[in-house]
Parts: C-alpha cells; sequence; structure tokens
C-alpha cells in the first residue's frame, strides 16, 4: 500500500526532479517554510494540502486534486508550442 502521508515539499522536489529542476532553481512560493514542511494526507477524502504557486526559471507548480487525492503538476512557465493536459481527472 501506497503511504500518503508527505508534504509539499517532498511531493514539490520530485515533481522539480521530474524535470531536471531542483530548490536553486525556484524563484517565488506562495507558501511559508512552516507550510512546505507540514504533513498530511494526500489520499483520497479531502483536500488538506494548503493551496500554493511556485514558480521555477522554467515552470509553474501548482497543486491539483481529484476525489481528494492531491498531487503537483507543472506547465512550462513560458511558451513551448505543446499543449496542457487535462489535470484531475482519469
Amino acid at each position: 500500500m501506497e503511504d500518503t502521508i508527505s508534504s509539499w515539499r517532498e511531493d514539490l522536489t520530485k515533481a522539480m526532479q521530474s524535470h531536471g529542476e531542483t530548490w536553486g532553481d525556484v524563484e517565488s512560493c506562495t507558501l511559508t517554510d512552516e507550510q512546505l514542511h507540514a504533513k498530511f494526507d494526500h489520499g483520497y477524502g479531502g483536500t488538506l494540502g494548503e493551496p500554493f504557486t511556485l514558480w521555477t526559471k522554467g515552470r509553474v507548480y501548482f497543486p491539483v486534486q481529484y476525489d481528494g487525492s492531491e498531487w503537483v503538476e507543472s506547465v512550462p512557465r513560458n511558451p513551448d508550442g505543446k499543449a496542457t493536459p487535462h489535470f484531475g481527472g482519469g
């Protein structure tokens, strides 16, 4: 069974790594340090994570939810000619 307890910092770290980015690329974030590190259950049942937007040099990261399950998605910060897929559904 997948562990569904994490923090936005952990989830954002994984999301940034998947795009070749690190925390050194972060230019702005709406979360406080305390909110970034707060643990919550991102599994199904309710939206518990704090809303946020995080900007890096190359991407914009934000929370997505479907049926109470939460995760991080992102889009390119600058136009790249690629369409953005639907987020939040199966």
